[in-house]
């Protein structure tokens, strides 16, 4: 005989508010780790993110609703699209400002941002527009029903954050973009184009946002204020897990979704603030978040 409930909470709806936290930490990590790349890469603090995020997933409706291509395709094409206008952004502007103030980057990017949200607001409206689930179905697992999708995006996002901080922190290629935001100089001597370097990692970051707006895409309903909505929660995990840390920013992440979905149970009147009284309290403790070191 099976479990009936945890913690006096129903095992079914224990485990499936669990899954949706997992869920949602799943894209709380994928985007906290662009954020993180980008910002302990760059110095930027990146708040074009969540528009980076809306537009991967208006690039994927555009896709199906226009173009008549498939969730896959879009999967691979929209991260290039916002890789690519990113490459415009930074060569255009955000590359000046590295050397000056956090705040600089920050009022460029939040400028950017309120653009961008008002051109797609202004060409689809406010409301939601519905992406259908391209992997219907699930599995009965006794205490509860997984859909497919679900499943694939909690273990998908996992997996692109795993590969990701292999990258930057096992190869050499890593080795070369921390190098070149440290000592920009040697890393010249050594005939490495440091400025395309940077410039590939700032799209990289935004292409991490992107992905995971195609992916959320078929979940919650494609809107030009999904991205806004999103990144006030993501720069809290960030500065959680310590700002510019990439493994602080995976594990707080998904950390973060699961605390937040099992608080709709237990206590729901505080799921939508316990992640900012969680970086309250570490930054109370440890004020460079919890993976972060203080320079």
């Amino acid at each position: 005989m099976g479990i009936e409930s945890i913690f006096g909470i129903p095992t079914n709806a224990f485990m499936s508010q669990l899954l949706l936290g997992l869920m949602n930490g799943a894209f709380y990590a994928m985007l906290s780790l662009g954020l993180a790349i980008i910002f302990g890469l760059l110095n930027v603090i990146n708040f074009l993110h969540g528009a980076q995020f809306m537009v991967g997933a208006f690039v994927a409706w555009m896709l199906l609703t226009w173009a008549g291509v498939g969730y896959w395709v879009a999967l691979l094409v929209a991260p290039l699209a916002v890789g690519l206008a990113a490459v415009l952004v930074e060569r255009l502007l955000l590359r000046h400002l590295y050397r000056l103030d956090h705040l600089y980057g920050m009022l460029l990017t939040f400028g950017l941002m309120l653009i961008v949200e008002g051109v797609f607001r202004k060409s689809f409206g406010s409301s939601g527009l519905p992406y259908p689930n391209t992997m219907p179905g699930g599995m009965d697992l006794g205490f509860m029903f997984l859909p497919y999708y679900r499943a694939w995006v909690v273990v998908v996002s996992l997996a692109v954050c795993l590969a990701t901080w292999l990258l930057i922190e096992k190869t050499r290629l890593g080795s070369y973009l921390r190098a070149a935001t440290e000592n920009p100089d040697v890393v010249r001597a050594f005939g490495i184009n440091v400025p395309v370097l940077l410039t590939l990692t700032y799209a990289f970051g935004a292409g991490l946002a992107a992905l995971a707006g195609v992916m959320a895409a078929p979940i919650y309903q494609v809107s030009p204020l999904m991205g806004s909505n999103l990144v006030i929660l993501v720069f809290a995990v960030v500065v959680i897990g310590g700002m510019g840390s990439i493994m602080g920013s995976i594990l707080t992440g998904f950390s973060l979704g699961a605390i937040e979905g099992l608080t709709k149970l237990f206590y729901p009147q505080a799921s939508a603030t316990v992640i900012f009284l969680v970086m309250v309290i570490v930054l109370l403790v440890k004020p460079a978040g919890l993976f972060g070191k203080i320079k």
